[in-house]
């Protein structure tokens, strides 16, 4: 076949298999998202069998990538017909019009009123209510005989438990589980007016109690979900406060890992208030499309029905909105009544954006970082930075001819260029060329320029979804004058940008420093089992990253984590007594959690490529610099280095580019602690598009600006590439 007929043959592909992909979309099968893990996804597999409908594709989607997978697909009318997700996120949803009135799907009168009230929005449902989760408290029964009726009680007995037990375990930290004790101190995270609630003296009362309790040593300090779990698994805490999902952690083969039974929230006697947890309301909702196909409001009102509901709730013990389905599994009636109980997330967009200041300022006073009201002032104040409004609309007349007179240049100079008898001659001999790399041009355009042309548009636009303007250049003029404030100031740009440099700087430098030391090492003939230990070293670049970072984050935490242990062992060994390391309470400490986490993922690849450049120096230069006396050091140094030096180059380069953008290794290590300080720019960008109104033309801004910042990187790590090979010769 002639090329020019393989590019109509692309051509005529790219157009036809979209095209019949949403033809085979609309053969009638219902497509269904959801985020369930474990148990809850083997009841709806086998809630599946029985369905008598059309088929339904189910994909499973993780929790923190469902809501922009769902914003990015419903729009272009390829996401799910029906999803499952939680009613918090029903207020965005309604905004961006992903969501539409279930309608008859809905069985009034089945459900209870807190499942009801999650998911309606001025007077319509948008939702059909499938379970609700909140925190209970789980009782270890081997180590409690009688179930304190308030929190003080539960204090009290941590002096009665043995030695490396603790009272109760719980996200300390967390601003969702703190929540149930501001509720009993009267607050809220989110005022009815969508201003921010946590800040005041209720705010206050209830870090206080909190703060007892940690310097009591009833709570373990930095607990994450997954210590909360192995504490309690492991018969190392009497009380837990967490969901249902903490139940089937617990299951095992032989039976439940340790004897437990659960009750609601107990007293706060400090205020005599209850805690009260917030409620989360899981509910079928339809996309518009979805919503307009009666197969598939009937494929929601079978996920919603009695017998689903018990089938949930016998096999993933998830607690059904229903009031028609009790359950006689005393797990599941207990978290009912706590859900009864609790107080129902606010659907409204606004409580996104409160998560983040309102964590930020809970991890800041816990680990005595700031005093309690200065820290929830700034809380406020980072709230109020987020929900302020867009920069008014502008006139995009100014682009239009900018962008007008650049073509109509460009057109005057390639007429010009055609009225010449060489430049068609030129384009005449080219064509067979054009035609054979043609499709090459068109799958890099579509696949990256294509991107980057949008993003860079997005870029001139803000407000948040659903109510999108054009802006100009605001984006950019608020990133680089930090929003009127400090220009230094924590989330800034500029000093985001300078973490950024220094975290880049040096994990290249240690990246390059091991890789070239264990790559000479490697490399020395004399060594034995070389390729075993090729072999090991290699192994931190092989696992993904996401996993070693996980890893190395329970390493660094200061009261279980392997290098606290390591080193009160080294203490011990010494004489010496060395108090535990909060890593992520200062920056220094923070960086160096980093970069120890990232060096360990980096300095493969540096190893790797140092081995096949220290394989092309030539021998008999190294045995002539040897004749000539030279030493050890002097032949790495004059000779070594600046013949593999245009081999590391592109190596550095490519690390270098890696590290600017290391996203996992800052989110899931640090996650930006203490106070923002450790995010890099693509965090702090990721933040802006997913934490904070989901504000993706500020978050494009600085997708741009990266972008420019790393084209000067590498334009200037090639001119120092050129140099070298030019100083080695050919």
């Amino acid at each position: 076949m002639r090329p020019w007929r393989w590019l109509v043959a692309v051509l005529v592909a790219t157009w036809l298999l979209p095209a019949a992909a949403r033809a085979t979309d609309r053969d009638g099968r219902i497509r269904l998202w959801h985020a369930w893990r474990g148990e809850e996804e083997a009841a709806l597999a086998e809630l599946l069998e029985s369905w008598d409908g059309p088929t339904v594709e189910v994909l499973a989607v993780p929790y923190d990538a469902l809501s922009s997978k769902l914003g990015s697909a419903i729009p272009f009318g390829e996401g799910p017909d029906i999803f499952v997700d939680s009613h918090e996120r029903l207020g965005e949803y309604h905004r961006r019009e992903l969501v539409a009135d279930v309608g008859d799907a809905f069985e009034d009168g089945a459900y209870v009123g807190e499942a009801v009230d999650a998911v309606t929005i001025d007077g319509a449902r948008f939702g059909v209510p499938l379970s609700m989760k909140s925190l209970a408290l789980y009782v270890n029964d081997d180590l409690v005989a009688v179930v304190p009726g308030d929190l003080e009680g539960i204090a009290a007995l941590a002096e009665t438990l043995p030695e490396g037990v603790v009272a109760l375990a719980y996200e300390a930290n967390n601003a969702y589980a703190h929540a149930a004790i501001l509720h009993a101190c009267g607050g809220r995270l989110l005022n009815d007016d969508d201003s921010f609630g946590f800040v005041g003296p209720a705010a206050e009362t209830s870090i206080d109690v909190v703060l007892d309790l940690l310097d009591a040593g009833v709570v373990p300090r930095e607990a994450d979900g997954a210590l909360v779990t192995n504490l309690f698994r492991s018969g190392k805490a009497a009380f837990a406060m967490s969901g249902p999902w903490l139940a089937a952690d617990l299951a095992t083969p032989e039976g439940d890992a340790v004897r437990y039974h659960v009750e609601p929230l107990p007293l706060l006697a400090r205020t005599r208030g209850r805690l009260q947890p917030l409620l989360t309301v899981e509910s079928a909702m339809l996309s518009p499309s979805g919503a307009a196909r009666p197969e598939v409001r009937r494929f929601a009102a079978f996920l919603a029905s009695s017998a689903a509901a018990a089938r949930r709730a016998e096999r993933a013990r998830a607690v059904t909105a229903r009031t028609d389905t009790p359950s006689a599994d005393p797990i599941v009636r207990a978290f009912a009544a706590q859900g009864r109980a609790a107080v129902p997330m606010s659907t409204r967009p606004a409580m996104r954006a409160a998560w983040e200041p309102a964590n930020k300022a809970l991890r800041k006073i816990l680990r005595g970082d700031a005093p309690v009201t200065e820290a929830l002032v700034e809380a406020e104040h980072r709230f109020a930075m987020v929900m302020r409004p867009p920069p008014p609309a502008r006139s995009p007349t100014i682009l239009l001819v900018v962008i007008g007179g650049a073509l109509m240049f460009g057109a005057v100079v390639l007429v010009q260029r055609a009225r010449t008898r060489a430049f068609r001659e030129q384009v005449r001999r080219s064509i067979p060329a054009w035609l054979w790399v043609a499709h090459a041009v068109f799958v890099v355009g579509v696949l990256v320029v294509l991107p980057l042309l949008v993003g860079t548009a997005t870029s001139l636009f803000g407000g948040p979804p659903g109510d999108v303007h054009y802006v100009g250049a605001a984006n950019f003029v608020d990133i680089l004058t930090a929003r009127g404030g400090p220009l230094l100031a924590s989330g800034s740009f500029w000093l985001t940008l300078l973490v950024t440099v220094l975290w880049t700087v040096v994990n290249v430098a240690l990246h390059v420093g091991l890789g070239l030391a264990f790559g000479i090492l490697l490399a020395r003939p004399v060594l034995r089992m070389r390729a075993m230990y090729r072999v090991l070293l290699i192994i931190p670049w092989a696992v993904p990253n996401y996993v070693t970072a996980l890893a190395w984050k329970g390493m660094f935490h200061r009261q279980f984590g392997a290098v606290t242990g390591a080193t009160m062992a080294l203490g011990d060994w010494l004489g010496v007594t060395i108090e535990p390391i909060a890593w992520f309470s200062r920056f220094s400490t923070a960086f160096t959690a980093n970069v120890a986490t990232n060096a360990w993922l980096g300095f493969p690849f540096m190893m790797v490529v140092t081995v096949a450049a220290l394989g092309s120096v030539p021998k008999d230069v190294l045995e002539a610099a040897e004749v000539d006396g030279a030493s050890r050091w002097q032949r790495f140094r004059h000779v070594t280095l600046p013949m593999i030096g245009p081999s590391l180059v592109p190596a550095v380069m490519l690390g270098a580019i890696w590290t600017f953008n290391m996203f996992n290794v800052v989110f899931l290590v640090s996650g930006g602690d203490p106070d923002g300080t450790t995010d890099i720019l693509v965090s702090e960008a990721y933040r802006w598009a997913f934490t904070r109104d989901a504000q993706y033309g500020y978050a494009a801004a600085y997708a741009v600006l990266i972008f420019v910042l790393l084209s000067g990187i590498t334009r200037g790590l090639d001119r120092i590439g050129a140099a070298a090979k030019a100083k080695v010769g050919p």
